[in-house]
């Protein structure tokens, strides 16, 4: 071989080569399965899972199963095979895990299984047979009955390593969820986390929702929205960054415990925090606070990890974190002393020595105007990513808070809190403003920042207004990011390792 085919490239093509040659061979076979009118059946019916079988009949030893003699019908796709002469061993691969098959000339016949030797990796079979134990101990299905259900024209990844490179992982998820058992134990607990949280919102009388994905504004949020066009009403609509408008019109209606499992779309950067589409679960209850939200996000998180994980107490990225506990709480100031304990609170009041501090730290000075949101851009440079353990930072200035209820007791302040956790937020919440004047003149002040550049600022809402004359009760709202604390409870340091679908550029 030269030097120049000994290049990666020159490599690549080789192996491209090579699977284009199995995928031909591949599809001779399913030529031939065709001739004999055979090809993908749909009547197979399955009745046994692989990892319910495990936990029913793993204690029982060879001759007890034996003497049983359970029949079961099982499906899955081909991961293991291996021949001796007249018997063959396979191990398939179901939702739930996998299991052995045994399969001899007795009992499929000798034409049957001599078919089953030319079957491939990753062809999906339907068996039927009894439950066995082999001498080694490991359960079995011994064959009486063989289909090949799906014909897989692909070959899969190396068996042992899977897909390494991470972002074929991320475009061929399907394939990834083949062969890396530790991306299915992480989508199956995200479908746990979110079903453990649906339960406690039940049970606390919240009734979920769905309110509308296409905004004629958008509103809820300050984030720059995605834009579509609407053919038939002639009209721009905004995919929403947030339900929060809507659900409070709700609130209105009298429908006083609401929440929403939701994809909000918001067009800003990618990160290993960021998606331009992501899940939050938002929810609002009225005659409460933002005291009584920070309550119910504690419990919402401790019972999802509770569900995913089996304790309240989880390692992220070698680190221990403690859900158990009450969560701590810290206003902005009080967190930038804690980590930084050399500021002084003159320092932290004087608006011009802030902005000289966030500029020396690498950090952009704010559009909003205001001694409260300079702290909260200090905060962000040299406190936020330090709190590793589940805290409340709480009272958040007016000016970074257009729907938040202002403070009876702390001018300039809202009843607003974010929760962060591993250095991270993951939920925001607060008493939410219930005065249609109030709330019409924070949105004017939003516009103003919009008409100054800030594309994240919100528009007027005039309905929301409206329905706000109506008379919204005493209420409190939170957002807790589902893609985050999927990523804290599975240890994942990337969103793209919790999101099944992320997006990627064109290939």
């Amino acid at each position: 071989m030269s030097e120049q085919q000994n290049t990666p490239a020159a490599a690549e093509q080789t192996e491209q080569l090579d699977e284009n040659q199995i995928m031909a061979h591949r599809r001779e076979k399913l030529t031939a399965i065709r001739a004999k009118g055979i090809a993908f059946p749909n009547d197979f019916k399955r009745d046994a899972f692989a990892s319910d079988l495990h936990q029913q009949f793993e204690q029982f030893d060879k001759d007890a199963l034996a003497e049983k003699a359970i029949p079961v019908k099982v499906a899955g796709r081909i991961m293991l095979k291996r021949h001796m002469g007249k018997a063959s061993f396979a191990t398939i691969q179901d939702m739930t895990g996998r299991i052995q098959l045994y399969i001899n000339n007795q009992g499929v016949g000798e034409v049957l299984h001599d078919e089953f030797k030319h079957w491939d990796l990753g062809d999906i079979v339907g068996a039927e047979g009894e439950l066995m134990k082999t001498n080694h101990g490991e359960l079995t299905v011994r064959v009486s009955a063989l289909r090949l259900l799906t014909k897989s024209l692909r070959p899969l990844p190396d068996k042992f390593h899977g897909l390494a490179d991470q972002e074929l992982k991320y475009r061929q998820r399907y394939v990834d969820l083949i062969t890396n058992e530790q991306s299915r134990k992480t989508f199956i607990q995200r479908s746990q986390i979110i079903q453990a949280i649906r339960n406690v919102m039940v049970d606390e009388r919240y009734l979920e929702v769905e309110t509308p994905m296409m905004h004629p504004i958008p509103g809820g949020a300050t984030a720059k929205p995605f834009i579509t066009h609407h053919n038939s009403l002639d009209m721009d609509l905004y995919l929403r960054v947030a339900p929060e408008l809507y659900l409070k019109r709700l609130v209105v209606g009298g429908l006083e415990r609401v929440f929403e499992i939701n994809r909000n779309f918001r067009n800003e950067g990618m990160s290993t925090r960021h998606n331009p589409e992501f899940t939050m679960m938002e929810f609002y209850e009225a005659y409460a606070n933002y005291q009584r939200m920070m309550e119910m996000t504690e419990k919402v998180i401790r019972a999802a990890a509770i569900a995913a994980t089996g304790s309240a107490v989880v390692m992220y990225n070698g680190k221990e974190v403690d859900l158990s506990k009450p969560f701590a709480r810290m206003t902005i100031v009080e967190a930038i002393r804690h980590f930084n304990p050399h500021y002084t609170e003159e320092q932290l009041g004087d608006e011009a020595w802030l902005q000289a501090e966030i500029k020396k730290l690498g950090g952009s000075i704010p559009m909003a105007q205001g001694l409260g949101s300079l702290q909260l851009a200090l905060f962000e440079e040299c406190a936020e990513g330090q709190l590793w353990q589940p805290t409340f930072i709480v009272d958040y200035p007016v000016e970074v808070s257009p729907l938040a209820r202002g403070s009876d007791t702390k001018p300039g302040l809202t009843e607003r809190f974010e929760l962060f956790v591993v250095g991270r937020e993951l939920a925001n919440g607060y008493s939410e403003l219930n005065d249609p004047e109030d709330q019409a003149a924070r949105f004017k002040a939003q516009v103003a920042q919009l008409d100054a550049g800030d594309d994240e600022a919100m528009h007027y809402d005039a309905d929301y207004i409206r329905a706000m004359e109506y008379g919204l009760p005493p209420t409190g709202g939170c957002g807790i990011g589902m893609d985050r604390l999927v990523m804290l409870l599975t240890d994942a340091q990337t969103i793209r390792d919790v999101i099944l679908f992320p997006q990627m550029r064109m290939e």
